[in-house]
């Protein structure tokens, strides 16, 4: 798998849909082969940022960098070879089966029919999101949790060296939940880069390497001497009541009222 040689930068990007300024000036740098998180309150603006720099929303040009490369002058086919989205939402029309589903994140790689390479890569994408058993089974008849399964095994079949995941862990149980997000760090330790949206700060801080915080559209950073941990700090993200509870030199976080 290969390695990005360069940062994400995101420069001054405001996005708004028709006239509702959605993200505010929001200028950041991510480091390649790092498990990066984005995290905040429904609304905030998170699957907006994630999905426009992977190209999918309109952006001006001289915003958003990937290897260098502005977003807007990336042909299509280069950018399926630079990095993979799954996104938030995914409907399959056709009864393709989980293994042509899956077959489908190496069309970029593909002239005509697959090769014996991409049968490969896509068996051993399957084992390692433990669905290899169900490679035959028709997608459109699965769980909601094990056609999540199935796309996070698609856009890793592409083998980019980037990927974009916006919330991989919805309608997974907690096994699997941990299960993908274990795979996710792993393979970031192996030079991939991750972006994602995470809807739990617990298990963002369990498994992520840096977090990108965001509230009503505008970036939040740590304030000097904080951790992104800290319950202070997370209430008025979240603005709620919160506690942390230290874990691995980290902290679970509940809300302050829990069990009470």
């Amino acid at each position: 798998m290969g390695e990005l040689k360069n940062i994400i930068q995101v420069q001054d990007f405001s996005f708004a849909y028709e006239e509702r300024l959605v993200l505010k000036n929001i200028t950041l740098e991510l480091k390649p082969s790092c498990f990066h998180v984005i995290l905040g309150q429904n609304g905030s603006g998170k699957s907006t940022l994630l999905r426009s720099m992977a190209g999918m929303l309109p952006v001006q040009k001289q915003k958003i960098f990937i290897a260098s490369h502005d977003i807007t002058e990336m042909p299509l086919k280069t950018r399926a070879k630079t990095f993979g989205l799954l996104s938030q939402k995914h409907k399959a029309v056709f009864p393709f089966s989980v293994e042509d589903v899956v077959m489908t994140g190496r069309a970029a790689f593909i002239s005509f029919v697959p090769k014996e390479k991409d049968r490969l890569i896509v068996h051993q994408t399957l084992e390692k999101t433990g669905i290899l058993h169900l490679k035959d089974r028709c997608y459109t008849e699965l769980s909601g949790g094990e056609q999540q399964l199935a796309m996070i095994a698609r856009v890793l079949a592409q083998q980019a060296p980037l990927l974009f995941l916006d919330e991989p862990t919805t309608h997974l149980d907690f096994y699997n939940q941990e299960k993908v997000l274990s795979l996710i760090k792993n393979l970031t330790q192996e030079g991939l880069s991750v972006v994602a949206v995470l809807h739990d700060p617990s298990m963002a801080f369990l498994f992520g390497d840096h977090f990108i915080f965001l509230k009503n559209g505008r970036l939040v950073n740590v304030p000097e001497g904080k951790m992104p941990w800290d319950a202070d700090f997370l209430e008025n993200i979240y603005e709620m009541k919160l506690e942390a509870i230290p874990h691995a030199k980290r902290a679970l976080i509940v809300p302050s009222n829990s069990g009470k």
